[in-house]
């Protein structure tokens, strides 16, 4: 270490200054100390890759080591987005616990939803009603469509492709139109109940999916006319962030990454919920483990997805007044929901009934809101498969009206344990592509 004079005039603050031979870290914290710095010669260098938002798909750090422009190393650092979401449910009753789970994946928040209450509803040993089941799958795979959309939207963004981006933005808001119209919000929808949904569908619903079905139908063949056989598109994407049947098992990876190597695992086809298996589609796969491939899956699996809503759409048109909750009316909330004129709290018939025709309506309500229902003592775990794969709810119930443990598997959190080894051996350019073929959200990793 060896230590310089620098004056500048008679600029009262210069001062000296301190310089050394050989590198100089200027970083610490998380695993910087587990690095190995003696032998860096030339042009390696270890750098911070994020955890900014602007390509690494939310507050994601990469730790990479590298040799030009050359990957050598790369350790993903998770954290930066945490919110306690699992904790906070054990402070609240099995109903209220959705409102907290649907905000984890926010782009794909009834997948989160659909697990935990698949989970709740097998520790109470009942079955949501046939049109609450056609409903949920309906607006699953809305949520795989937009999904989807934003993440070739984002992916698109990160490499240059603008206008994929405004396409993908511009048809997830047709979706979210709908999840509007039929739940009250465009995303943490808390919609998916314990025992059925929150409400029916609106007059107009129907009319209105259809219509929106068609026009996606008209604009979905745009993303492959785009990039399909785009030369700069597939120079970017192809050969990138390869990952094997082999590499995908053994890190426990599952969704659009796991069938890009052309394995078929869907839950939805292998452990059929809700009435999957009563409708036609198919299993997307391909032999292409690489960014292109994953992107060429997602958008086949968007086609897929229509067919199921086109065919639970037909299904709940034929569903006119059936229930949406089960008849237990010591497990349903809101007990007997009925929406005002106005969109807005109860209707004036379902207040005068509990406020002033009966005291045991009126207890009634005030215990299930405030206190909740209890669910036997014992556990229960519920998977569906979510737009990133495998997404899978534990839960444990002491016998009270709150959860004793909720823990959530979320394919993200899985999935980017293959950031290292999609990486390694690439450019720093292609990290992006790989990361964004993965398509985590990070809401859901760091809950």
């Amino acid at each position: 270490m060896t230590q310089q004079s620098s004056t500048v005039g008679n600029d009262p603050y210069a001062g000296t200054t301190d310089s050394s031979d050989g590198p100089v870290f200027t970083v610490t914290g998380q695993d910087w100390d587990t690095i190995d710095v003696s032998d860096l010669q030339g042009d390696r260098l270890v750098i911070n890759m994020g955890p900014q938002h602007p390509s690494t798909h939310g507050v994601l750090r990469l730790v990479l080591e590298i040799d030009g422009e050359t990957v050598r190393d790369a350790r993903a650092g998770i954290g930066y987005l945490h919110t306690g979401i699992e904790k906070n449910m054990e402070f609240r009753t099995w109903t209220q616990g959705v409102t907290f789970c649907t905000r984890m994946d926010y782009v794909a928040p009834f997948s989160n939803e659909a697990a935990y209450v698949m989970a709740v509803e097998k520790l109470l040993e009942i079955e949501a009603p046939e049109k609450a089941q056609a409903m949920r799958v309906l607006l699953l795979e809305l949520n795989r469509i937009s999904s989807h959309l934003v993440c070739l939207a984002t992916g698109g963004m990160e490499i240059g492709a603008l206008t994929v981006m405004t396409c993908g933005f511009r048809d997830r808001e047709l979706i979210l139109d709908l999840f509007e119209m039929i739940t009250g919000l465009r995303m943490n929808h808390a919609f998916l109940r314990p025992g059925g949904v929150a409400q029916d569908l609106p007059d107009g619903a129907i009319e209105k999916i259809r219509s929106t079905v068609k026009l996606l139908k008209k604009r979905l063949p745009e993303y492959a006319a785009l990039c399909n056989a785009n030369p700069i598109f597939k120079g970017r994407l192809k050969g990138v962030g390869h990952l094997e049947l082999a590499g995908c098992l053994a890190l426990g990876l599952t969704g659009p990454v796991l069938r890009s190597t052309g394995y078929d695992w869907d839950l939805r086809k292998k452990q059929p919920y809700w009435g999957y298996d009563t409708y036609d589609f198919e299993v997307v796969t391909r032999d292409e483990p690489d960014a292109y491939g994953r992107f060429r899956v997602r958008l086949d699996e968007m086609w897929e997805s229509i067919k199921i809503v086109e065919q639970a759409t037909e299904r709940l048109a034929g569903m006119e007044g059936q229930p949406v909750m089960v008849a237990d009316k010591k497990i349903a909330w809101p007990a007997q929901l009925s929406v005002g004129a106005d969109g807005q709290g109860n209707s004036a018939e379902h207040i005068k009934h509990i406020m002033g025709e009966s005291m045991e309506a009126l207890i009634h309500h005030f215990k299930i809101v405030t206190e909740g229902f209890r669910v036997p003592a014992g556990q229960a775990y519920g998977a569906v498969e979510a737009p990133r794969g495998e997404i899978g709810c534990h839960l444990v119930s002491d016998g009270g009206t709150r959860p004793y443990r909720a823990h959530f598997r979320d394919p993200s959190f899985v999935n980017l344990q293959g950031t290292s080894v999609m990486s390694e051996g690439g450019m720093i350019s292609d990290v992006i592509v790989a990361v964004a073929s993965i398509d985590p959200v990070m809401g859901g990793v760091d809950r």
